[in-house]
């Protein structure tokens, strides 16, 4: 019986303890303040992203996963990134398909490769 009431006793003390540690005792807080997180290596605003940008991304891990906004903040901006690098290809490849594949300007040197020079 002894025991018993031992242990029933060392249970409460040690419950007191763990909930003191936790809720904090005091003016001073036991456990800091956790600062949210956020993406730190962000994608450059200044350039196009590359390839290595995204290499170097690191999205901030949440209770559940990712954070869904920040996720979405940065495929939007790959996003329309992409889609201005597309528009961008169709320019150009519509410029080149206009032009003609023979022509040849006008004061260009003319060469017979057939004759030897001599």
């Amino acid at each position: 019986m002894i025991v018993f009431w031992f242990l029933l006793i060392a249970l409460v003390v040690v419950v007191a303890a763990v909930t003191l540690a936790v809720i904090g005792g005091g003016s001073e807080a036991v456990l800091p303040d956790a600062e949210p997180d956020r993406v730190a290596d962000a994608l450059p605003e200044s350039r196009p992203v590359v390839g290595a940008d995204i290499d170097a991304l690191r999205l901030p891990v949440a209770p559940r996963g990712y954070r869904m906004a920040e996720v979405d903040d940065v495929l939007d901006r790959l996003a329309a990134e992409l889609a201005e690098r597309d528009a961008r290809i169709e320019e150009l490849t519509a410029a080149a398909a206009a032009q003609p594949r023979d022509a040849v300007p006008q004061d260009a040197p003319r060469v017979d490769l057939g004759k030897e020079q001599g």
